[in-house]
């Protein structure tokens, strides 16, 4: 305020609102994995975490999936008394899928995250289609571990997704890449406590059970579980393999000896699909309309994908229609055809509770009438019951950082009843708005939470000559129910 030295009015505002809590993101996913490239405005940014937001940035930066090669065969059959090939009474065209696709799906991952309900999401290029290692070879995890690594420093990504490595580590029996990078990923959410891990559960098996006995056993450490949730099955996806046209090939057969549909006198039997250039011989040169029958028969083949691509779009959408409390099951997934395998109510019973390990393993399954939906919402901690489910490890993660970050202000201020009030009642303000909204279980708000601070209360005299200042905080958290129980009985007549 101005000095008072001249007569006049004076003006002075006097602040009465407490600060208040800005809520934090809950669903920023950050996939790790391999890209066709990296760059961004004439830079690269190999390894480094980058923002986007949407399919069309994505591939203005990192480009698409790695095509596919596909064997495509056309066998043309004509009438033998005609004599010549003005008479076609049957043409097959097949199109048969590579039976050993990339291992890298990340770009297929990200689809399936933004027709599931994902956002904003982080991605870190770790290496490009050129330099596969082989698979299980310790190079996928020294790269996608740099990559871990270098979400370190980046604060706003509150999920871990690996698309790549499932595939990428297949035919490994002990499971150690994929374990490697887990376990690592588990380690770090333990040791910043503001992010999570989407798990995908290897679906090498038959058989769920040796399925879950495989990745509790040797794919899965016992360390920092309630940190990560792992899904199962495999996901039959509605997408198409990515394919280059001018990489294609038709082999045509006939019965006919100078076929001129397809072959022109002295031409292979062999053609590109789609000519690279005016001058190559092409089936969109010489008949347009097989082209387009071919292209058909190609997407008629559909990618199958491990499903944490499509969780961590479920988890945006649950979070943004209902909030980070509830839990992100009984919610149907988008872009499907089905789960790869179908789960029965007795398999899950052994996926959701395990007695031994505790690693809980939720399904996705497919009910009639319902469609296919995840059916589970246990962290890998399933036998603790603080962090058995992913809504509440959730909840409080997401409450622990708004916090944080919300009274960062207080540093440096006075240790003092003053600073001790401001700071209790701008929290108990932000946890009974988050009790309204149904995040906290209780009748009365003084029943969902408490905020404590104070000397004598949380602090000694010693805390407060050493400058801690302690606040403590509990809250009743809504839980899913899991386990609806009907009770019926016989009522005898009265009349």
């Amino acid at each position: 305020m101005a000095s008072q030295s001249t007569p006049g009015v004076y003006i002075q505002e006097i602040s009465t609102l407490p600060a208040s809590i800005a809520a934090v993101e809950t669903a920023i996913p950050a996939f790790i994995g391999h890209t066709a490239t990296a760059e961004k405005d004439g830079e690269s940014v190999r390894g480094v975490p980058t923002r986007i937001t949407s399919m069309l940035e994505f591939e203005a930066i990192f480009g698409k999936a790695n095509p596919e090669t596909f064997t495509i065969t056309v066998e043309d059959t004509y009438d033998a008394e005609k004599g010549t090939t003005e008479k076609l009474i049957n043409r097959k065209i097949t199109a048969t899928p590579p039976p050993d696709p990339s291992p890298y799906k990340l770009y297929y991952c990200l689809q399936m995250y933004y027709n599931n309900g994902g956002g904003p999401c982080y991605i870190v290029s770790v290496n490009d289609f050129n330099n596969l290692p082989a698979k299980g070879d310790s190079a996928t995890a020294t790269s996608i571990l740099g990559g871990l690594e270098a979400l370190k420093a980046i604060d706003e990504p509150t999920l871990y997704v690996f698309p790549d490595v499932i595939e990428a580590t297949l035919p490994e029996t002990t499971g150690t890449v994929y374990k490697d990078i887990y376990d690592a990923a588990l380690a770090q959410c333990e040791l910043l406590k503001d992010r999570f891990v989407i798990i995908d559960v290897k679906d090498v098996t038959s058989d769920p059970f040796d399925d879950a006995t495989n990745f509790r056993s040797n794919c899965i450490g016992s360390s920092n579980l309630k940190y990560g949730a792992a899904y199962y099955p495999n996901l039959k996806s509605s997408l198409n393999y990515a394919y280059d046209p001018t990489a294609l090939t038709i082999t045509h057969t006939s019965t006919y000896p100078s076929d001129p549909v397809l072959i022109e006198a002295g031409a292979q039997d062999t053609l590109p699909l789609e000519a690279s250039n005016d001058a190559d011989p092409s089936v969109l040169k010489n008949e347009p309309s097989l082209y387009r029958s071919v292209i058909a028969e190609i997407n008629k083949s559909y990618i199958t994908l491990p499903p944490s691509g499509a969780i961590a779009g479920i988890y945006a959408r649950v979070d943004s229609q209902r909030g980070v409390w509830k839990a992100p099951a009984n919610v149907d997934v988008r872009s499907i055809i089905s789960p790869s395998k179908k789960v029965s109510h007795e398999q899950q019973a052994n996926l959701n509770v395990d007695a031994t390990s505790g690693k809980s393993i939720n399904a996705i399954r497919t009910f009639t009438g319902k469609g296919t939906l995840v059916w589970g919402a246990r962290t890998l901690a399933g036998n603790d019951n603080e962090w058995k489910y992913v809504p509440v490890r959730r909840l409080y993660i997401f409450i622990e950082e708004s916090v944080k970050k919300a009274t960062e202000f207080v540093v440096f201020e006075p240790n003092d009843a003053n600073t001790w009030l401001r700071t209790k009642t701008m929290i108990e303000n932000f946890l009974s708005k988050l009790w309204r909204d149904g995040a906290l279980a209780g009748a009365k708000p003084e029943q969902a939470f408490f905020v404590k601070v104070g000397l004598g209360q949380t602090m000694s005299a010693q805390d407060i000559l050493e400058g801690r200042l302690i606040i403590e905080i509990g809250m009743a958290a809504v839980r899913p129910a899991e386990f609806i129980i009907l009770k019926f009985s016989h009522k005898l007549q009265e009349s």
